[in-house]
């Protein structure tokens, strides 16, 4: 995965307008279901496909910001790894996942995300249980094997939005199988749907627009309340006590020391070349002034080339660069203005 994709631990959340459009096609019961997302980031995109619905909501999300900013939407939300977590099989009417779009890294193997989430996930579907999948189009290949044995009355849209467009991104809605259905296929179905879910994974372009309004209805069975459990680290937890050990003390000298303050006034006047010099070494960093004019100063060095062309008298054109490096002084007032000074 991209450096951005990490900084963002893989949250890419799927716009309210293509939710909407997805919500269109479900029809939940009136006596109540329990509904999972496995990966809920901050819970906008499951809140809407389960509103104006009965639905015992179930998320779970690695990172403790988005876990918060979660429970404010779905009232029972796990932190911590989807796939160090449980549930009881064939328990949830509705599964929604939309996974990270990286590679798991391992000793032994190197698989895609979306494929081992579907696995690890699926069986918490009940029979006749609605899967919502959201992964980039060429994933299709990876998870048709699940997908063909597993699903029923799949159907594949094209998401439109522009950053769905930009991670080619689809939606498969399906049904979950039931034991009697999954023993009566033959191998030559199975074959034929994986063929089938291979060749959407490429040609993308056939796939029909999700729409607006729903051409079909996907009926989500009744459920009741569930207990998901986290077998996994307390990652928070760890974090916090990690400070008052042994060994962090004194590994913590090696790796953050104490910052070093430079104080007092020059013997003498310094000159041009040394002001320069503790400038950008951080000396003149600070906080200074007072009243309006009270500012935080920042220097740093930047380094400029310049570029000019001659050409001789038998018409030979020579290109000339020439390095050099300059002081840059970023100032914040206490009024909100910004300015850089070079």
């Amino acid at each position: 995965m991209r450096l951005a994709g990490k900084l963002r631990m893989a949250f890419f959340p799927l716009p309210v307008t293509e939710a909407d459009r997805i919500r269109s096609f479900l029809r939940f019961p009136e006596g109540g279901c329990a509904a999972m997302d496995p990966c809920v980031g901050d819970g906008i995109a499951f809140a809407t496909l389960t509103r104006d619905a009965t639905v015992h909501r179930y998320g779970i999300e690695l990172d403790s910001y988005r876990a918060v900013q979660a429970r404010e939407r779905v009232e029972n939300v796990t932190q911590g790894n989807a796939l160090e977590t449980h549930c009881p099989t064939e328990s949830i009417s509705l599964l929604y996942e939309n996974s990270p779009y990286d590679h798991e890294l391992g000793q032994d193997h190197n698989e895609r995300m979306e494929r081992l989430f579907l696995s690890h996930t699926y069986r918490w579907l009940k029979p006749g249980g609605v899967l919502v999948l959201v992964i980039p189009a060429e994933r299709l290949e990876e998870c048709s094997r699940t997908l063909a044995m597993q699903f029923r009355d799949s159907r594949v849209y094209r998401l439109t939005e522009p950053c769905c467009v930009r991670y080619k991104q689809v939606v498969v809605l399906a049904v979950r199988r039931t034991r009697r259905e999954r023993e009566r296929m033959q191998d030559a179905d199975i074959t034929r749907a994986r063929l089938q879910y291979s060749s959407l994974a490429r040609n993308m372009a056939q796939l029909p627009v999700l729409p607006e309004v729903a051409d079909t209805a996907y009926e989500v069975p009744e459920s009741g309340p569930m207990q998901v459990v986290y077998r996994g680290l307390p990652l928070d937890e760890i974090e916090d006590l990690l400070p008052g050990s042994g060994a962090y003390r004194q590994a913590g000298r090696l790796f953050f020391p104490e910052p070093s303050g430079i104080s007092g006034r020059p013997l003498i006047s310094l000159k041009s070349g040394a002001v320069g010099l503790l400038a950008v070494g951080g000396g003149l960093d600070g906080i200074f002034g007072s009243g309006d004019d009270r500012h935080i100063s920042a220097w740093q060095l930047q380094k400029h080339t310049d570029r000019f062309e001659e050409t001789d008298d038998a018409g030979t054109l020579t290109i000339h660069e020439r390095e050099r490096f300059a002081h840059e002084l970023a100032l914040v007032l206490v009024t909100g203005q910004t300015a850089i000074l070079k």
